[in-house]
């Protein structure tokens, strides 16, 4: 079967390995597409913590390749592989307290950049058919969403500030809309604005010398009674939701790591502010599904660029030199 390893910052080879022994309690899962994210760059580029060799790849899709004997995963099943995996159990073993208790695919344990895994139940969901293959690549990131919007914990009306127009900013808005909240989506950024305007998010604002006082001129003259920094939404400032943020409002910094976002907490500090973090959704998948079902978030907005087998390659090339992320499409490669 086909493996793409990484064996160094920058170099991805293919090989040609046999296919692996299968595994008890584990299912023959046929990965049919990958996704490219702003993580991976890290990892690709040789930025990010990582020990060689691995297998690049943190989202994915596949299917049950053959009958394994769970009723819930029959041959043919659709599923969405999770990115994030309960950390072993060291036991007595001494514990590295640097490491996380998720593991993140294609980070610190290979991803699914390859043409067979073996998965338990709990490592993957099944898919409905109501749910197409390129809304299953960004169901993490609407996962992620989720995740943020809720431990936000934002009541209808509430305004809210959302710096960082990417995919992921663009999603948290689309929620808080859902959810009856008023989202105010910032960034440094006047492409990624008018884009998400199109994309129905009504109130943007650029992040210069006039954004409080638009913020104001939205909320009645108040600022946020809480915001969002989405981490991968390069070239914004660390400081903005701290300074868009009313006295004791809750701040929620959100995104794949690695990121290189260095915060200074003075304002934080002076404003009593909630700091709260999010850096995985390993539990919202299924809300992710429920979501789409339920028409809270649509990514048809969105244009996929997608790379045959023999094509990786090239795509990968393109995608790691790009100084700056396209917040209108997403990159995949269809393995199947």
């Amino acid at each position: 079967m086909n493996v793409w390893k990484l064996t160094d910052a920058e170099k991805l080879t293919r090989a040609d390995e046999p296919l692996p022994e299968p595994v008890p309690g584990k299912l023959k899962v046929r990965v049919t597409k990958v996704l490219l994210c702003d993580s991976d760059i890290a990892v690709l580029r040789g930025a990010a913590k990582i020990k060689y060799p691995i297998i690049p790849g943190c989202f994915a899709i596949g299917i049950i390749a053959e009958e394994g004997g769970n009723a819930f995963f029959p041959k043919g099943t659709r599923v969405v592989l999770h990115a994030f995996l309960p950390a072993p159990d060291t036991g007595t073993a001494k514990k590295d307290f640097s490491e996380d208790d998720y593991l993140t695919c294609g980070r610190s344990c290979d991803g699914f950049m390859r043409d067979i895994v073996y998965l338990s139940p709990d490592e993957m969901t099944a898919l409905p058919d109501s749910v197409g293959d390129e809304q299953a690549l960004l169901l993490h990131h609407v996962a992620f969403a989720k995740a943020t919007v809720d431990i936000l914990d934002a009541q209808k009306g509430q305004h809210i500030a959302v710096v960082g127009a990417n995919i992921l900013g663009i999603l948290i808005s689309q929620l808080l809309i859902y959810q009856q909240t008023s989202p105010m989506l910032v960034d440094a950024k006047a492409s990624r604005l008018n884009f998400a305007r199109n994309a129905g998010i009504y109130y943007t604002a650029l992040a210069d010398e006039d954004l409080l006082d638009n913020i104001g001129a939205v909320t009645g003259g108040r600022l946020a009674d809480g915001t969002v920094f989405v981490t991968g939404a390069s070239g914004n400032d660390p400081e903005l939701p701290f300074s868009c943020c009313r006295h004791e409002g809750r701040v929620v910094v959100t995104g794949l790591p690695p990121c290189d976002v260095r915060m200074d907490l003075n304002t934080a500090l002076r404003k009593q502010l909630t700091v709260e973090c999010i850096s995985n959704c390993a539990d919202y998948l299924t809300n992710a599904i429920n979501l789409f079902a339920q028409k809270a978030v649509n990514i048809d907005c969105f244009t996929a660029h997608s790379a045959k087998e023999n094509e990786v390659g090239n795509l990968i090339r393109d995608f790691v030199s790009r100084e700056e992320r396209d917040t209108m499409s997403f990159d995949y490669i269809k393995l199947l």
